[in-house]
């Protein structure tokens, strides 16, 4: 669907499915190490602890998602934006089902004053 097109009942579902359908939230970005110290920037369903552990100091089974894994080097995405990407991928957890049901909030809400000026004609 092209950005200008209104999002239909459909297409909003399949979002609201989707995301019920991923990992509980909330989920946080992680700064670990892989097992040769390098950067593992990660989404993860635990905080991040600030002490930066490094494999297999961690749980794997916490990481949802990673933006940088260096060694071997093949999540590493050539614009460097692994710390704003891994912040974009973390809060959508929580932030897609809050514009989910706003959309759902001001259709309600449309559709009562849509209904209310017809009733005034």
């Amino acid at each position: 669907m092209p950005p200008s097109e209104p999002l239909t009942d459909e297409e909003l579902a399949t979002i609201e499915e989707l995301a019920e359908a991923a990992t509980p939230g909330p989920w946080f970005v992680r700064n670990l190490d892989d097992d040769h110290a390098m950067s593992l920037v990660a989404i993860s369903t635990a905080p991040d602890t600030g002490h930066g552990e490094r494999w297999p100091g961690f749980d794997h089974r916490e990481i949802v998602a990673a933006t940088l894994v260096q060694a071997p080097r093949y999540v590493d995405v050539a614009d460097e934006r692994w710390d704003t990407n891994a912040l974009f991928i973390a809060n959508a957890r929580q932030d897609i089902p809050r514009l989910i049901d706003e959309i759902k909030r001001l259709r309600r809400q449309l559709a009562s004053s849509r209904h209310q000026a017809s009733e005034a004609q």
